[in-house]
């Protein structure tokens, strides 16, 4: 039989959440942005516990594989202490509540402060539950050793357990390695740690965005390798970082992408300092990542639409229409097929999970089209030509 992954990305306005399905059955998820305000029917973003449990009840099962949080901010967490079930304590445990065999976070979540009137917070409880599994030493991957992390906390919190400093190590992964419990012989796919680096935390001040969770998801099917660059909400001076270290320890093709998750909802600061009036211009090591994209490539903003509109040239805020030309260049720059916003497929009033099939044919969007799914091809659609989705069957 075929192996075929899936990749899908939901629409939770500017936020993130995306599921890879492997062919062999485990999951993976990325982030949670669960919304109450998106259960109001009226509300064009979906109702991201209902859809998940829904997937998982299809597929006969009450957990992920891996739950990985990026980072915290909160279109990012949000919701993710109501619908997971939490080992740290019996109040967040219930039949109800979404199992998590191992979670992955990156070190500046265990070491972040919690100011005393915000213990409450789902920061603070996703905190609680990452020390508590650390220390436990089981269903947790913790990525980086900071000084903070390991001279701060973790070592002495060790020596009060009569445990040596060291017996969490296996625990934790450094940038520029491959994560263990998945290869692409067992699993079809590998995950490769870009960042967060030992400096984003321990010399940085933003303990979220510079420290977030970057990977290479290599995916292999039927013999065939294609690469997603699954980013956080990093910023442009990050993401140079990645490039440089990237190529200086000669791991190039782990650059290399056939599906980019855009950077912080299409923020004009994940390309460069400057906006621009028209188009951002990408400092020039991230300019170097966008053209690593592969013929063909798909690049997905999860975020709120985006129209070509006067006010939008005016936003603050992402999504910044600046960021998405300067995409869109690129991405013409490297014969890629298209770019995708989560809250406008297949519209804006009713957006819909925008799903990739990882196949040896190669990535394949599957379009939603009145409510029936369709299959865009791999092949670049001819010059001059909008691409045009194939009914499936």
């Amino acid at each position: 039989m075929a192996q075929t992954h899936k990749i899908t990305f939901y629409p939770v306005g500017n936020g993130d959440t995306c599921q890879i399905a492997l062919a062999a059955g485990r999951r993976i998820l990325f982030d949670f942005c669960h919304l109450r305000v998106a259960e109001d029917d009226d509300d064009p973003r979906i109702d991201l516990k209902k859809r998940l449990k829904e997937e998982l009840d299809g597929a006969h099962r009450d957990y992920f594989d891996v739950v990985a949080f990026t980072h915290a901010d909160i279109d990012h967490i949000s919701g993710c202490t109501d619908f997971f079930h939490l080992d740290h304590a019996a109040k967040y445990q219930d039949e109800e509540r979404i199992k998590i065999k191992e979670l992955w976070v990156p070190a500046a979540l265990l070491i972040e402060e919690v100011e005393r009137d915000k213990l409450s917070s789902e920061f603070a409880i996703l905190r609680r539950e990452a020390r508590y599994r650390l220390l436990e030493g089981k269903g947790i991957k913790v990525f980086s050793k900071p000084k903070r992390l390991m001279d701060e906390w973790l070592r002495q919190a060790l020596k009060d357990r009569g445990e040596s400093e060291n017996a969490r190590d296996h625990l934790i992964v450094d940038a520029g390695t491959l994560v263990g419990g998945f290869s692409l012989a067992t699993d079809g796919a590998e995950f490769f740690c870009h960042s967060p680096f030992i400096k984003h935390c321990d010399e940085g001040d933003d303990l979220r965005n510079d420290a977030a969770l970057i990977f290479n998801v290599r995916l292999r099917a039927d013999g065939s390798d294609y690469d997603f660059l699954q980013i956080g909400d990093s910023t442009w001076e990050v993401l140079e970082d990645v490039v440089s270290i990237t190529k200086y320890h000669k791991n190039e093709d782990r650059l290399k992408w056939n599906l980019l998750n855009i950077p912080h909802h299409c923020s004009y600061l994940a390309l460069s300092d400057e906006k621009g009036d028209k188009e951002t211009e990408p400092k020039p090591l991230v300019k170097e990542l966008l053209l690593y994209g592969k013929k063909d490539a798909y690049l997905v903003s999860s975020s709120n639409p985006i129209p070509d509109s006067k006010d939008m040239y005016e936003a603050d805020q992402p999504p910044h229409i600046q960021a998405r030309h300067a995409y869109n260049t690129y991405r013409q720059k490297i014969q890629g097929r298209r770019l995708i916003v989560t809250m406008e497929e297949p519209n804006a009033s009713k957006p819909e999970p925008i799903t990739f099939e990882v196949t040896v044919g190669g990535v394949s969007w599957l379009k939603a089209i009145s409510g029936a799914p369709a299959v865009l091809v791999s092949k670049p659609p001819r010059a001059g030509l909008e691409s045009r989705p194939l009914r499936a069957g």
